[in-house]
């Protein structure tokens, strides 16, 4: 955690709470305390909304959990409140778990609409299952939270809200700083892609609804035991418009959005108290605002030109200088790394893939490569779990990976890049190829949330690994730019980086050379040369025979989802059938050539 950033949390906290203790106006102290239970909910479903890209309009439903769950707990128990504001917000977080299971099989419109059901059943059930929970005329005798065993005071909640805020602001901060943080923006960026650098997809989204449902339980729970009355009037859908406002207006994804947002909103709130239909039309008016003509709220109006950004600023983190030592990425070793047996895709009736078998060795540079719609991204997507087989095995390393999760197989050793661009484009550079190495972290949740000394090693540990490989690609200059700034070229380098960050010892290259130009082209294939002196073997799909000829080991040829060649590049070039599928039978002429193949005279000779 950086030292000034704690001072100054501390000593805002400390004003505030100063502050408040001058004011005897109990309608001035609830407006600041109500700024208290709005930002907490505010700032976890900034988590899920800003980093996470999951909308949710359910959090009414997430509050009512907490605030009913210490109403219950108080009232007919002789628990403790304090350890019912905790057992709040472990029911909370419980709910929080069975919302985000069914809620994360949709998404887009789909995902807001399920969680808005959520919302409306949890407010339809606190106000007609009268029995349990009091409908319209709620639970009393609430007891609330003690201290020196006296209640506390209207500035003593003050109090103890403006301490929760601060510690949630810094243990979040601690979150999203780090692993976990870049993983969630990597979701919202793009969930292929994240997946195929580590990032356990689903997991990471039910960690999102978690952090939001505590949060929003934990407000629940103080609004019912500072009032020690809760009815089903506070669990409207009007509060989880309000609580997504929050966080839209002041700054989807920034850490201090949700902090601007809740003092202005709850300020303004207050203000239209009398005039509930003035509110309802104004908070409408504000959160269309904020999504077309303000999408990255207030807080975004001060932070377009830096980019988001989950790592150090380039202060915090320099770049290295000096020429770049090539780093080991493999293990030195021999023999066969991946094994593929009667491979087969199938879509219908359309087989991309048909019974395709080859082997590739350690310490190789292989090629696969075939006329366009031959199955060859087919084929990569495949072998990294992107796609499942409808037939066939894969082994790699020695273990079956066909069908398992495209996290896993990239855990095992197995990174890739795509044909088309996936890089997370707002993130930096130097983010981008840190999220390569989320598999290899060891930093787990909780110690990341608490700062722990462990998670903060890791990070320099993961930042300096990931600067070696920016060198080793030419980019370490350029670590802090946007990823989606840099020229095509150079992204393509970026993204190699990124797929280099997970430890692989089998990389796989979908079309890297496309759209480069002839010195760019030839400056990638002596940069292939280099990774593969760094211990990992390669398999490309490439449509530049210079390329594949120059640098490859081993060729690989598809047509029509068949291999109908392999070998070295000088025996498949000679190959009749390759030389067909290229060239075709009838038309032999140079200028019909969709690819640059010699022809088989110039073989014999």
């Amino acid at each position: 955690m950086n030292a000034r950033h704690l001072v100054g949390v501390l000593l805002v906290a400390a004003a505030v709470i100063g502050a408040t203790a001058l004011v005897d106006n109990d309608y001035y102290l609830r407006i600041v305390f109500m700024m208290c239970v709005y930002y907490l909910c505010a700032a976890g479903m900034n988590v899920l909304v800003g980093f996470a890209g999951q909308k949710s309009l359910g959090q009414a439903g997430l509050f009512a959990a907490g605030a009913y769950a210490v109403a219950l707990l108080t009232s007919r128990t002789e628990i403790s409140p304090w350890l019912a504001l905790l057992a709040a917000a472990a029911i909370s977080a419980l709910c929080g778990v069975l919302i985000a299971l069914p809620s994360l099989r949709v998404k887009g419109p789909y995902l807001a609409m399920v969680t808005l059901a959520f919302g409306i059943v949890v407010e339809k059930l606190v106000g007609e299952w009268t029995d349990v929970f009091g409908g319209a005329q709620g639970i009393y005798g609430i007891r609330p939270i003690t201290w020196n065993g006296q209640p506390l005071s209207s500035a003593q909640w003050v109090w103890f809200g403006v301490v929760l805020c601060a510690l949630t602001h810094l243990l979040l901060r601690n979150l999203l700083a780090g692993r976990f943080g870049r993983a969630l923006l990597s979701l919202q960026a793009d969930e292929i892609a994240s997946s195929s650098v580590g990032v356990r997809v689903y997991r990471a989204k039910v960690i999102a609804f978690v952090v939001a449902a505590v949060t929003c339980g934990i407000a629940g729970a103080l609004v019912a035991q500072q009032n020690q009355y809760i009815n089903s009037d506070f669990i409207t859908f009007h509060l989880s418009i309000f609580i997504l406002l929050l966080v839209l207006f002041g700054g989807a994804g920034s850490t201090y959005g949700p902090l601007v947002g809740t003092v202005v909103l709850t300020a303004v709130d207050a203000a239209l108290s009398r005039w509930p239909s003035a509110q309802h039309f104004l908070y409408g008016f504000l959160l269309l605002f904020a999504l077309y003509a303000m999408p990255g709220g207030v807080t975004g109006l001060f932070r377009r030109k830096v980019g988001r950004s989950a790592a150090l600023s380039p202060a915090q983190s320099p770049t290295p200088t000096g020429p770049a030592a090539v780093p080991r990425i493999g293990p030195q070793a021999d023999g066969e790394l991946l094994v593929v047996q009667g491979l087969t895709k199938a879509y219908g009736g359309v087989k991309p893939a048909q019974d395709v078998s080859f082997r590739l060795q350690r310490g190789h540079i292989h090629a696969l490569i075939g006329p366009n719609g031959a199955g060859k991204s087919t084929m990569i997507n495949m072998l990294t779990g992107v796609v499942a087989p409808s037939a066939g095995a894969i082994r790699f390393l020695g273990r079956e990976i066909a069908g398992r999760p495209v996290h896993e197989i990239c855990s095992l050793g197995m990174g890739r890049t795509f044909q088309n661009l996936r890089l997370f484009a707002e993130l930096s550079v130097l983010d981008n190829v840190m999220l390569g190495r989320h598999s290899r972290m060891r930093n787990g949740f909780f110690a990341s949330l608490l700062g722990m000394p462990a998670a903060r090693r890791e990070e320099a540990a993961t930042r300096e690994r990931a600067l070696q490989l920016l060198a080793l690609v030419d980019l370490a200059h350029l670590a802090h730019q946007p990823a989606g700034s840099l020229p095509y070229g150079l992204q393509r380098r970026a993204e190699l980086a990124r797929a280099l960050a997970t430890e692989p010892q089998l990389l796989l290259l979908d079309e890297p050379a496309a759209g480069l130009n002839p010195q760019e082209t030839a400056e990638l294939g002596q940069l292939l040369l280099r990774i593969g002196r760094c211990g990992v073997s390669i398999l490309m799909v490439e449509h530049h025979m210079d390329l594949v000829m120059a640098v490859s080991d081993h060729v690989i040829v598809l047509d029509y989802g068949i291999k109908i060649a392999e070998g070295t590049p000088a025996e498949v070039q000679c190959n009749p059938r390759v030389v067909e599928a290229y060239l075709g039978t009838d038309e032999p002429e140079p200028e019909a050539q969709p690819e640059p193949v010699p022809a088989p005279e110039r073989c014999a000779a």
